[in-house]
């Protein structure tokens, strides 16, 4: 068993032979000295609530509903929400948020977001290569550095939200963004799923990911759960789910399910036009499908925060 990122057995431990990310445990290269710890939280200070948002498997829309979760977040003019891209090498947020082309721009106060709207800013590494097309070759202390200077050197002000879109998998990125992010506080993981084992399978290992690294799990999302046909209303199930999907998974892994969205093809529509399928779109089933869940993550969010405040 993994003896956990914090654990002085990190990365020593028999059960670490074999694992990819050893050397980063043993060396506490995942996460910050003090004197980091401390920069991290004068930056994040004024960051009221962070929402990672994970997929075990690539392809199953983790990245559009990142997206979608900050503009529905956005949708209240009093809130301030920033959406935080770390999948260094396959950034897409910049597309589907509208934003291929931009810039980021530096200020005394450090890197500024590019913002969709006043109140929605995005960072990510896409906005730092000359094409949409080139590669990211970088090993893992590259990927790690960039992380941290996104969370230290970003002038995120005062945001209700942050929502961070990670990569698949469990990996050097998402040790990094849980250590880094150790420093000041997580309300915890959405987790992104679609209907079929072959992907039910990889979620299993990030939740249990999760709970070695003792990130909180919010709940698990099951994506394209279904497609409903705008002709005849009758509902076919594009990934069936073999083993129980995700509402079987979660009863047995004692995880919330926050909700299903149905196949949409209008969402794949929305995403390459840099649009929001929840405005373009307000009836579709999707949309409520959306709005119900990304209601229940800010139930989550105060819930969590109001008792951070009790124990303080």
């Amino acid at each position: 068993e993994c003896p956990g990122t914090g654990s002085a057995q990190a990365g020593r431990a028999a059960a670490c032979q074999g694992c990819p990310n050893q050397g980063l445990c043993a060396a506490g290269a995942a996460g910050p000295d003090p004197a980091e710890a401390a920069e991290l939280r004068a930056r994040l200070r004024a960051v009221r609530h962070t929402v990672l948002v994970l997929s075990g498997k690539g392809g199953v829309g983790k990245s559009t509903f990142s997206a979608l979760l900050a503009h529905g977040l956005a949708a209240d003019e009093t809130k301030q929400v920033a959406l935080l891209d770390i999948d260094i090498c396959g950034p897409s947020i910049p597309k589907i948020m509208g934003l291929e082309g931009e810039q980021v721009h530096q200020s005394g106060s450090g890197w500024s977001p590019v913002y969709v709207e006043e109140n929605l800013g995005v960072m990510s590494v896409g906005f730092l290569l000359s094409s949409p097309d080139d590669a990211v070759i970088w090993r893992g202390p590259k990927k790690n550095g960039l992380i941290k200077q996104f969370l230290r050197d970003v002038d995120w002000g005062e945001v209700d939200y942050l929502i961070v879109d990670t990569p698949p998998g469990t990996s050097d990125e998402h040790l990094s963004i849980v250590q880094y992010l150790s420093a000041t506080h997580i309300d915890g993981a959405v987790i992104v799923t679609t209907p079929q084992e072959v992907s039910l399978q990889d979620v299993r290992k990030e939740i249990n990911f999760c709970r070695k690294v003792k990130l909180p799990i919010i709940g698990v999302v099951e994506n394209m759960s279904g497609f409903v046909c705008p002709k005849c209303k009758n509902e076919s199930q594009i990934f069936p789910p073999t083993t129980g999907g995700a509402e079987k998974m979660c009863q047995n892994l004692n995880v919330s399910l926050l909700g299903k969205v149905p196949l949409d093809p209008q969402i794949g529509k929305s995403c390459d036009r840099g649009q929001s399928f929840l405005a373009e779109a307000p009836e579709s089933p999707a949309t409520l499908s959306y709005r119900n869940i990304i209601q229940r993550i800010q139930e989550y969010c105060e819930q969590h925060h109001f008792q951070e405040e009790k124990i303080m």
